[in-house]
């Protein structure tokens, strides 16, 4: 059985530790994009309540408005998460298992931005036309999201691999 540390028979030729750096670089990477636009997001729904057409909403909109604050709040928590799982295991030689945790909380994250994002174009097309067309941005907004975020990438996961 070849140690961790060994390396592998891809082409790379790197070792565990050295493939465990990568990772987590790469991660650090993907992360830097979405952590910066999830806070942005989120910080621009904490400002809405304080717009003058926030009181014109009605009951419904306010109930998504709150959900969307909810859930923009997880994804921001679930997209920062890494940094605080690195500050806690840094250096206690467990690389593996934060980019593992990072893996978890990244991909979780993207989820609820997903919903974020389409949930948001479900409140601005229910405000600005009707709650049907609204209903129906936000499921093809969240149905592009999930091709493109998940389907695609299996499929060409999928192709490599014939």
């Amino acid at each position: 059985m070849p140690s961790h540390d060994e390396p592998h028979d891809d082409d790379r030729n790197e070792t565990f530790t050295e493939r465990m750096d990568r990772n987590w670089n790469e991660l650090l990477q993907e992360l830097r994009v979405t952590q910066t636009g999830t806070q942005i997001l989120t910080g621009f729904l904490f400002t809405i309540p304080f717009q003058q057409r926030f009181a014109d909403l009605d009951a419904y909109q306010k109930d998504l408005y709150l959900v969307l604050v909810v859930l923009a709040v997880l994804a921001t928590a679930l997209i920062v998460a890494p940094v605080s799982l690195h500050r806690v295991l840094f250096r206690r030689r467990l690389k593996p298992q934060l980019v593992a945790a990072a893996d978890v909380f990244a991909r979780a994250g993207l989820v609820v931005l997903a919903l974020v994002l389409s949930g948001g174009a479900m409140l601005l097309f229910d405000v600005v036309s009707t709650r049907e067309i609204g209903w129906l941005v936000g499921g093809v907004s969240l149905a592009v999201l999930a091709a493109a975020w998940w389907l695609v990438p299996r499929l060409i996961a999928r192709s490599s691999r014939s």
